[in-house]
């Protein structure tokens, strides 16, 4: 290697290394590629008052959430879906999201995207009694009663004074005796 091209694999090294430091202020935080009090945007004016990631308050999909919440509590469980589904789009690990998007498509009988939705969401929230919860409905909704059980039961020792699991139960016990055939 000639002496030019040692030098220049020395500098670019020494570049990947510099642009990873980090600071620590007084409080011990250790913040990455924050600017510093005098520095300047690319427009000009100072990084003062500007937001940085850690200052925010809120996530993109807590909006549609809320609303998604909104539509599905007044039975428009299209809507609902849609509003999940932005909200799945502008946060893809919120479970919550997720969960939601799950419950809305088995409203509307869509139980091949439940299923899909479901299984993201038991990655992201992992065994709570609110998934098991939704699942075992999505089950008694197919009428898939011993699955429903199994789920509502998972719920259960969870979640023994949850009352919306309690509800379940005994809908699933009423639906086990008022089976309806055409």
């Amino acid at each position: 290697m000639t002496r030019p091209m040692r030098l220049a694999a020395a500098a670019s090294v020494l570049l990947v290394l510099l642009a990873g430091c980090q600071s620590t202020d007084n409080t011990g935080v250790v913040r990455t590629n924050e600017p510093a009090k005098g520095d300047f945007t690319a427009f000009g004016d100072t990084f003062d008052g500007l937001k940085t990631i850690s200052d925010v308050d809120y996530y993109a999909s807590d909006q549609a959430v809320t609303e998604a919440k909104t539509q599905f509590r007044s039975e428009n469980y299209g809507n609902a879906g849609a509003l999940f589904y932005k909200a799945t789009r502008l946060a893809p690990n919120d479970g919550v999201a997720w969960l939601g998007l799950a419950a809305s498509c088995d409203r509307i009988r869509r139980f091949d995207l439940a299923d899909l939705a479901y299984g993201r969401a038991y990655r992201l929230l992992g065994a709570t009694p609110e998934y098991y919860n939704n699942v075992g409905y999505s089950y008694l909704l197919r009428g898939k009663l011993q699955d429903a059980r199994s789920n509502f039961l998972k719920a259960y020792e969870l979640a023994p004074n949850d009352p919306t699991v309690a509800n379940n139960l005994k809908l699933l016990s009423s639906s086990v005796r008022n089976i309806e055939r055409s």
